[in-house]
């Protein structure tokens, strides 16, 4: 009988040529956490400290990174999109990014040549609001293509922010081919987080846009130092955004061990970790998995770059383990903060959750150094993106692998 959880050590190259990492480390990315400062909407996404659940499951701290209140989206992927979007308009301005004003954007001269650029994405939801949200605040266009068994809830939303979206009879990937399609045939620009040969400049701008996440992890945590940093992946463009910031932040011998956490359904990662063998693997067909954020099949080249080079473990995980994590966050212990986490947002804590609570998975917990002295970073990624699907899972206990 296979296991539920599956997991792979990957062992890290020590004294070799590495991918560099320097381009999402903490010296470049300043500029784009100041290029999100500038916009209104700007606040520092919390740092929860879950101390009582950090006890009640015999580590030394749980920090979790929520999303939801992030520039009202509740989501992180606005960061990706409105810095590749900020950065693209700015190439097109000939101007630096820090220009990018308010004022410089809604002046007679600049106003009418953003007017005219089209923006094409695909996305399940939460990329692809952010990107009509930035597109809408400087004024240009959007089209948002969208998977077979996307919900409606963010299709609305996507649409709410002046996108022509809609929903096609494709699966992901297959939805990002077509999006690059349109895009060649009607001059649009394509902004996608899945990178291929050829197509890396956007994805690396959209990767870097991350990485303000981890420049406020740093502030927040003032100095403490995470042993683990758990990160779910899609395509691998957050996580691999995320992994080398703190690869370059952190000395070889302080690296904390980053653990990857994929749906079974849709572990492309996973699969090209365990075959090992230099080729990348895909998951293709149907992904009915409630990670909707995570259901991508194909994964993107610049991420994996950076994770066959510095993860430790890769794990592939049934949807009951994210639901497991909504549960978690959402019922918090005595006065630890309640954190409302969608089905992609929850899955890492999930995952901790269920390490270190089920005695038939000690094997995973000896794999991954969990014990007493953790100290345990996750990241909140989204919040109920889609509301409807929140209370199905949270209240009824009912998902398609139920």
């Amino acid at each position: 009988m296979p296991k539920e959880i599956d997991a792979i050590h990957y062992e890290r190259k020590r004294n070799s040529i590495k991918t560099d990492v320097t381009r999402f480390g903490i010296t470049e990315t300043k500029k784009i956490l100041g290029f999100h400062k500038s916009f209104p909407e700007y606040q520092e996404t919390p740092l929860v400290n879950l101390k009582n659940l950090a006890e009640y499951l015999g580590v030394k701290s749980i920090h979790v990174k929520d999303e939801s209140p992030r520039f009202t989206l509740n989501a992180f992927k606005v960061l990706g999109g409105s810095y590749c979007v900020g950065s693209v308009i700015a190439d097109k301005l000939s101007l630096d990014i820090s220009e990018l004003t308010h004022e410089k954007i809604t002046s007679d001269e600049v106003k009418p040549q953003l007017a005219e650029i089209t923006f094409v994405t695909a996305t399940d939801g939460n990329h692809g609001r952010g990107i009509a949200w930035a597109v809408n605040y400087f004024g240009s266009k959007s089209v948002v293509y969208m998977p077979e068994g996307s919900s409606e809830e963010r299709l609305r939303n996507i649409q709410a922010l002046g996108a022509d979206a809609s929903i096609l009879n494709l699966n992901y990937d297959d939805t990002v081919r077509f999006a690059n399609k349109m895009a060649e045939e009607n001059n649009w620009i394509l902004v996608q987080d899945t990178a291929w040969d050829g197509y890396e400049e956007i994805p690396t701008r959209i990767m870097q846009g991350y990485t303000t996440m981890a420049n406020e992890i740093i502030h927040q945590l003032d100095g403490a130092k995470p042993t683990h940093i758990f990160l779910q992946a899609g395509v691998g463009a957050m996580a691999g955004a995320i992994t080398a910031f703190f690869v370059d932040y952190y000395s070889e011998e302080e690296q904390p061990i980053i653990v990857i956490a994929e749906p079974e359904k849709a572990n492309c990662l996973f699969k090209t970790a365990k075959e090992n063998d230099g080729k990348l693997y895909k998951v293709t067909g149907n992904m009915d998995t409630i990670m909707a954020g995570l259901a991508c099949g194909e994964p993107c080249t610049i991420g994996w770059d950076i994770l066959r080079e510095y993860v430790d473990d890769f794990v592939s995980m049934p949807d009951k383990i994210a639901a497991k994590g909504m549960r978690v966050l959402g019922n918090p212990l005595a006065d630890d903060k309640k954190i409302i986490s969608g089905e992609s947002g929850a899955a890492t804590l999930g995952l901790v959750a269920e390490a270190l609570e089920n005695n038939d998975l000690n094997w995973l917990k000896e794999q991954l150094h969990l014990n007493q002295d953790s100290q345990i970073l996750c990241l909140s990624t989204e919040g109920d993106t889609d509301k409807e699907n929140y209370r199905r899972i949270v209240w009824d206990g009912l998902y398609p692998s139920f």
